[in-house]
């Protein structure tokens, strides 16, 4: 939102127009782009927002929208419920960040003109709203069927367009601002880096460091939770430790330690809604079962392999008995289950 606010200044835009379809996000990221609304606003350019048909204007997205001069909605949308969470906050937490959050909700309504009482609804009993609905409360400014319509509403059909969406670092910055995604990419790119020392091939070593790399990366992005990343680096640790051991158990209990790690990693952030659902336990899930093949693996294939005895080779024959067929003064012959080879007596 700040790479689209300065390219409209550098255009003198009529208008910023945000397309609008989200389930929400982190408060401090939505505060960021309230902020960047304002400094277009200051600057003489009005942004304006589009729920799109049957699209969501959910949660953190709620106040952007609310942030702008004016809101239209299509059809089958909604906008809220707007009740921030902080995610394994306590009670007092959790009432300190709603309470702001009222704040700004009624603050952004009335700025622009909006029911102060809807939207003070739509925080604290966390009320959302159809478009119809919105429309009758007076929390948007109306519908439109489509961004053409929106746009003809607010006089800017004959205006150029200039679309921007997230380039790739933005989308790669966006994806890793999930913290169950940088725990489990940080875990499993710790496993290939060991399994990798198993038998060299650098392929998975190199996967495993851009992973571990990418998951350090986004939990920087989001702020996670120290909590967490301390279990996740106590967790990195006992699967370091299997290089040692060899038998595959250290490997396991440090995934599964992992995958607790990953849980806390989100605790004590601002989100709405929560990022802890189904899916977050499904890829959970998925890594403990990774984790507990990649062990069995280890202790049924490359255990074995490790301490197999070697079949030819000077090494075949440690441990067994040889006889010498010359003498050793200090070197000679000597011969080892009918093979003779060059010995020296130490």
């Amino acid at each position: 939102m700040a790479r689209v606010v300065s390219t409209a200044q550098g255009q003198h835009a009529a208008a910023i127009v945000i397309e609008m379809n989200t389930p929400g996000g982190y408060l401090s990221d939505m505060i960021d782009i309230v902020s960047s609304i304002a400094t277009a606003q200051e600057s003489g350019i009005p942004t304006y927002t589009f729920i799109v048909p049957s699209g969501l204007g959910a949660s953190a997205g709620s106040y952007i929208a609310m942030a702008t001069n004016s809101i239209l909605m299509g059809p089958g949308s909604e906008i809220g419920p707007s009740t921030p969470i902080v995610v394994g906050g306590t009670a007092l937490e959790q009432n300190h960040t709603e309470d702001a959050m009222i704040l700004l909700m009624q603050s952004l309504a009335q700025k622009w003109g909006r029911n102060q009482t809807a939207a003070f609804e739509m925080v604290y009993a966390d009320q959302a709203y159809s478009a119809s609905q919105a429309v009758a409360y007076q929390i948007v400014n109306g519908t439109a069927n489509s961004l053409t319509d929106a746009l003809s509403t607010w006089g800017l059909s004959s205006n150029t367009q200039i679309t921007l969406s997230e380039n790739f670092y933005e989308q790669l910055l966006s994806a890793l601002s999930n913290t169950t995604l940088d725990g489990i990419l940080f875990l499993i790119g710790i496993a290939a880096v060991v399994i990798d020392f198993f038998h060299p091939t650098i392929v998975l070593t190199v996967l495993g460091i851009i992973a571990i790399v990418a998951g350090l990366v986004g939990a920087e992005v989001v702020g996670a939770s120290l909590l967490g990343i301390v279990i996740l680096i106590v967790a990195a640790a006992l699967i370091v430790i299997e290089l040692k051991l060899g038998h595959g158990f250290a490997l396991v209990a440090g995934v599964i330690l992992g995958a607790i790690g990953i849980y806390f990693l989100s605790f004590n952030l601002q989100y709405s809604p929560s990022p802890i659902g189904d899916l977050t336990f499904l890829g959970l899930g998925l890594v403990v079962v990774f984790g507990v093949l990649a062990g069995l693996y280890i202790r049924w294939v490359i255990g074995p392999i490790r301490h197999r005895r070697k079949l030819t080779g000077a090494e075949a024959m440690i441990g067994k008995t040889g006889v010498a067929i010359s003498d050793l003064k200090p070197k000679g012959e000597i011969r080892v289950e009918g093979v003779t080879w060059r010995a020296e007596s130490l």
